[in-house]
């Protein structure tokens, strides 16, 4: 992974994280242990999806560039829908509170959709790509006058 998908995976992950643990922590006080579960699973689902969405979107930007936005549309939507998804499917769980879960993983992703803007807003991203020594120059086909 480029340095600047790193930079900008991590610029997204952290922030998250760090309001992941502040849902838990509000979660566990609010509805105990099954709100603190609740909140921990929410956070490392947002964080799992949304990390593999972001590095299939930038392999996606390398090898087809054509299709980076419409992938990328694609790809914000299938991750919506997979998050409720997970809401409805864990509605009547008993293993976790449902509503710390819901809200921490609306919450988190909101978190992570800011930093991954803010982050791609300060990274400085070269719009083309500068020639290398090793580009092959082109030839002379033609005859010379």
């Amino acid at each position: 992974m480029p340095s600047n998908d790193a930079r900008t995976l991590l610029q997204a992950a952290v922030p998250t994280a760090v309001a992941g643990a502040v849902a838990t922590a509000v979660s566990a006080g609010v509805a105990g242990g099954k709100g603190a579960v609740g909140a921990g699973v929410a956070t490392i689902v947002v964080i799992v999806f949304m990390g593999i969405g972001l590095v299939v979107l930038q392999r996606t930007a390398r090898s087809l560039p054509h299709l980076f936005q419409a992938m990328g549309l694609m790809l914000y939507a299938a991750q919506l829908l997979l998050m409720f998804i997970f809401v409805a499917a864990f509605k009547n769980t008993t293993m976790f509170n449902p509503r710390a879960f819901a809200i921490t993983l609306v919450a988190t992703t909101l978190v992570w959709i800011g930093a991954q803007t803010r982050a791609h807003m300060k990274a400085k991203i070269l719009y083309v790509e500068p020639e290398s020594d090793k580009a092959e120059k082109p030839k002379n086909t033609g005859s010379k006058p």
